[in-house]
């Protein structure tokens, strides 16, 4: 039996994800009125949303000054880091609203952003670590592959990079996901749920999963792939009026996971300094693992480019993807909006300043 309902409008959607009480569909008054502004204009600061905490990720190195890297100095403009959001598509409601002028930010996000009429420009792109993904189950259980999961309880957050995933694996064996019984949980609800038996399987991303599966001695699924690919963005105002700045800002990003990745122990240990792991050790452990074996959604940001032909074909397939199960009720012409001409000098910006060492 399939639980599987695909009936979210844009603003449910939003509301399922932890989007505020506006949601992007609900603030088409607001303008983007943040203090990016014209070249003209003096710039008082940059906000940079970052997501979660954001005591574990390249925001983190730069916020604190970690490796000597200092990204007001090198804007000479200080930049503001916001954290509290609890994914990137409420970062895209606080962009629309003109409260964020840079921030990290999943396809899905982009994919509402565009739908939702969000004024930013995507900056670089980069694909998601293949690996990124997994499916537990439980230790001993008869689901060894994707056939397996026919008529199974498969926990996931709809709309996600799991959604995608799961979409995707379900395909090896000929299964959609009328073959399953879906439930659409939270993380933290979907981990219960696992934990008291009440699903057969639960898909998610790094860390969550990894942490989950090490604390509940679970067994993984082969040959799960992500296939989703990650943004940063930046609001109009902000780009088009500084570009340069713009790039800058993205390039000190791919400094500071570069310099996490250089030095994985000494990251960790700072990150743990500043409380971001709390008091568990087996997150820290977790966390440093995931980060040498390049398994988390900043990994690729060390290498990201600006958004290219591959990052804009991956974007239209989910979204494509997420409008024939009813996830989105529109389609979205990713490829047009993310080839626009009209960000063609940001693009240029760029890709100079990303030719830095």
């Amino acid at each position: 039996m399939n639980t599987f309902r695909p009936t979210l409008d844009r603003r449910g959607f939003l509301r399922a994800a932890g989007v505020g009480a506006l949601g992007l569909a609900g603030i088409g008054a607001l303008a983007a009125c943040g203090p990016g502004g014209s070249a003209d204009d003096e710039l008082a600061e940059v906000r940079y949303a970052l997501i979660g905490d954001g005591k574990a990720e390249p925001g983190t190195v730069l916020s604190h000054k970690l490796g000597g890297l200092d990204v007001s100095a090198d804007l000479v403009v200080p930049v503001n880091f916001r954290s509290g959001f609890t994914a990137s598509l409420p970062v895209m409601e606080a962009i629309k609203a003109g409260s964020i002028d840079f921030s990290f930010a999943t396809a899905t996000a982009v994919i509402y952003g565009i739908g939702g009429k969000v004024p930013f420009v995507p900056l670089v792109a980069y694909p998601l670590p293949g690996n990124e993904v997994d499916i537990l189950v439980p230790k001993g259980s008869d689901i060894r592959s994707a056939a397996d999961l026919k008529g199974r309880r498969v926990a996931d957050q709809q709309g996600t990079t799991g959604t995608y995933s799961l979409v995707k694996y379900l395909e090896t064996a000929g299964l959609t996901l009328d073959d399953i019984e879906y439930s659409n949980l939270t993380a933290a609800d979907a981990e219960a749920a696992f934990a008291q038996g009440k699903v057969d399987a639960w898909i998610n991303w790094q860390p969550t999963i990894e942490l989950a599966r090490r604390k509940h001695d679970a067994d993984v699924l082969p040959d799960v792939k992500t296939y989703d690919y990650a943004f940063f963005v930046a609001s109009e105002n902000f780009a088009f009026g500084r570009p340069e700045l713009a790039a800058k800002l993205a390039r000190n990003v791919r400094d500071a996971q570069r310099w996490i990745e250089a030095q994985p122990d000494v990251a960790v240990g700072e990150f743990a300094a500043l409380g971001g792991f709390g008091d568990s050790q087996l997150e820290r452990e977790v966390y440093r693992d995931l980060v040498v074996d390049r398994r988390l959604s900043y990994s690729g940001a060390g290498e990201f480019t600006a958004v290219g032909a591959d990052a804009i074909d991956g974007t239209q397939d989910l979204a494509d993807n997420f409008h024939a199960l009813g996830v989105y009720p529109e389609t979205i012409d990713v490829r047009s909006w993310l080839s626009d001409s009209r960000f063609d000098p940001v693009r240029a910006a760029v890709t100079a300043e990303l030719a830095k060492v």
